[in-house]
């Protein structure tokens, strides 16, 4: 049955602005439970002349479930770049434009990055109406460290390219990033991705959140090789996000003291050379924080 249509007016959309609504709006959708729209989503989507959407199909049922009669027209990777001058012009014209996702926040894993650049740049104004996010849901329920995190949408899909996105990550955390991980991850990939982060960043505490807001709404908390067993005895269905805790080993390679040591006789390309080659840090990562330490130096000395 379809819910009731707000009768709130476009003056509460922004507290103490205008009540006209123009520009290009990003309204987050909810990730699987109707009942987290939001009153201010659903006012604004009722007063866009237009919205754009992944899959008209699917954002044509949540507006019907929510009694909201809007055009909508589709926005994806393969068109986006085409549709801008017609947007654009759209909004030039004072309409108002609304993006939706097929679920949760817009651009966030999904099409509008270059829509958005693009009316920023023509100086029209945009706007965001926030709402569910799937990797923040995903962090908070996790039991790990939810600040700072790091959101890094799929991993790619073929072993080689996930391992050296791994890889390049663990290297960075050698280097001092310290970061709760967040990835999506489809069902038939996830024992893959799992041993694959075992392999690189050992047996870490993490969770995997499954179906979130729905009904069979589920968290596997533990260490990558419990979690790697759970699947393994129930194939993983529905939608998945993995969390990674941060690294539980700071800095075992001492990056900066083995810097500090070879900064003291040596030039900093080959100070940098020579301990990239001793930790298996990328040369241009070691190099960076060799010339970041030579500044710190060089002020302190001035003072």
């Amino acid at each position: 049955m379809p819910v009731a249509a707000s009768a709130a007016s476009p003056a509460d959309l922004r507290d103490g602005q205008s009540d006209s609504l123009s520009g290009l709006v990003l309204v987050s959708t909810p990730i699987g439970n109707l009942g987290d729209v939001t009153e201010r989503a659903r006012t604004t989507l009722q007063l866009c002349d237009l919205v754009l959407c992944e899959d008209t199909r699917r954002t044509g049922m949540l507006l019907s479930a929510l009694g909201i009669r809007a055009r909508t027209e589709a926005l994806h990777d393969h068109n986006e770049d085409v549709r801008i001058p017609e947007i654009l012009d759209r909004l030039r014209r004072g309409q108002t434009v609304g993006l939706v996702s097929d679920a949760g926040t817009p651009l966030v894993s999904d099409p509008g990055y270059r829509l958005v650049r693009a009316v920023i740049e023509s100086r029209i104004a945009v706007t965001a109406v926030p709402g569910p996010n799937a990797a923040v849901t995903a962090l908070t329920l996790s039991g790990l460290p939810p600040l700072p995190f790091m959101f890094l949408g799929f991993p790619p899909p073929k072993k080689a390219a996930r391992r050296a996105m791994f890889s390049g990550l663990r290297a960075a955390e050698r280097a001092g990033l310290d970061a709760t991980l967040i990835w999506h991850e489809a069902p038939h990939r996830l024992l893959e991705t799992l041993t694959d982060l075992r392999d690189i960043f050992g047996n870490r505490s993490s969770a995997v959140a499954r179906e979130l807001t729905k009904r069979f709404e589920t968290v596997e908390r533990g260490r990558l090789d419990k979690l790697s067993a759970c699947f393994e005895r129930q194939a993983p269905k529905g939608e998945l996000t993995v969390v990674l805790g941060p690294p539980e080993d700071k800095d075992p390679e001492n990056l900066d003291e083995r810097l500090r040591d070879a900064l003291a006789s040596q030039t900093v390309k080959d100070a940098a050379a020579m301990v990239s080659t001793a930790t298996g840090l990328p040369k241009r990562l070691v190099y960076s924080r060799a010339l970041e330490l030579m500044n710190e130096v060089s002020k302190t000395s001035e003072w």
